[in-house]
Formats: structure tokens, sequence, C-alpha cells
């Protein structure tokens, strides 16, 4: 019981990160999303806000991976235009209003800590991305640059479109990002 009140508070936090930003995610704010006791805070996140926030960046970077490992095996382009399917999705079924847990924390936060847990975390979207994009036909050199590639596009696509409250930047940047990967596969 115990670990689902923390689970569901690191999820609650990973979603308004994702909507919000790292100043709007407080414990507050987590707490009237998740209907979680105020005494569980400390007892769950005895190191503050933080710790809650790594949870939140931990999540959010295992949720892709985990979505990204349902597509091994796939051809190089179909896991680029699945990791895109996927912030487009999060773009529309949010109605423009959540992007990237990670960046959030990424461009905001004042934590040495936290950024470091940011990078581990794109680190290993972009690692699992070569291995997909390699076993999906991409030699390994054209397979690492390009998941680097596609995970900054597509953050700055969903940055775009969240902006203006519109798919088109987020599917300009895709056409041209799906254009490339069938090029390095052909």
């Amino acid at each position: 019981m115990a670990g689902d009140v923390k689970a569901k508070m690191v999820e609650g936090a990973a979603r308004l990160l994702a909507e919000r930003g790292l100043q709007a995610t407080s414990f507050t704010e987590v707490l009237e999303l998740t209907g979680a006791p105020r005494g569980s805070l400390y007892h769950h996140f005895p190191n503050g806000k933080d710790e809650m926030v790594a949870g939140a960046v931990d999540l959010a970077g295992e949720r892709a991976i985990a979505f990204l490992d349902g597509k091994a095996g796939a051809s190089a382009y179909e896991i680029a235009d699945y990791f895109l399917y996927l912030w487009q999705q999060t773009l529309v079924r949010s109605n423009f209003e959540a992007g990237c847990a990670v960046l959030a924390v990424t461009v905001a936060t004042d934590s040495p800590d936290l950024l470091a847990h940011a990078a581990t975390v794109f680190r290993k979207w972009r690692r699992r991305l070569a291995e997909l994009l390699e076993q999906g036909g991409l030699p390994a050199a054209d397979a690492a640059r390009f998941a680097a590639v596609l995970v900054a596009a597509s953050e700055g696509a969903v940055v775009a479109a969240r902006a203006e409250r519109d798919l088109e930047p987020f599917e300009l940047v895709r056409e041209s990002l799906l254009a490339q990967v069938a090029a390095l596969a052909a």
C-alpha cells in the first residue's frame, strides 16, 4: 500500500512536470492531483522535492524505453516513426498541454543532481534508439547520430507545437526526420 502511494505521487509528479513544468510541480500540487495524504510526503521523499522529481524523471525515461522495446526488431524507419508517433499522441491527447517531463526538468532546474539525472535519461533514450535503429538496418555510426538527432529534433518539435498549439511544426519535423531515416536505410 505504501509503495502504491509513492508510485501514485511519482506518477502525478511526472504528469505535472510534463504539463506545467518544474516550478509548478510542488508537493501541494502533487497531493491535490493524487489525493495522497500529506503525511506521506516526507515519509516517501525524505530528501525533499528533488527526490520526487528524480523519481518522476526516471518514470518518464523508463516508460519511453518500455514503449520502444515493444518495437524491437522493427525497421529503422518504423522505430523512428513510432518514436515520433508517441510524441504526437502526447500532444494530441493532452490538447497541447503536455510535453516531456525530462525536458521540463532540464530547462528549469538549478540542481546539478537533477540535471545529471535528466542527462542520464536522455543518454539512455539515445542509446536504446541507436541499438534499435542498428537492429533495424542502419550502420552503427549512422544509428548513433540519427538517434541523437531524433531525440533533439522531436523535443524541439514538441515545444514548437505546444507553443503554437498546432501540429504543423511537429509534422514538418516528423516528415524531415522520416525522410532522413529512409535515406540512411537505403
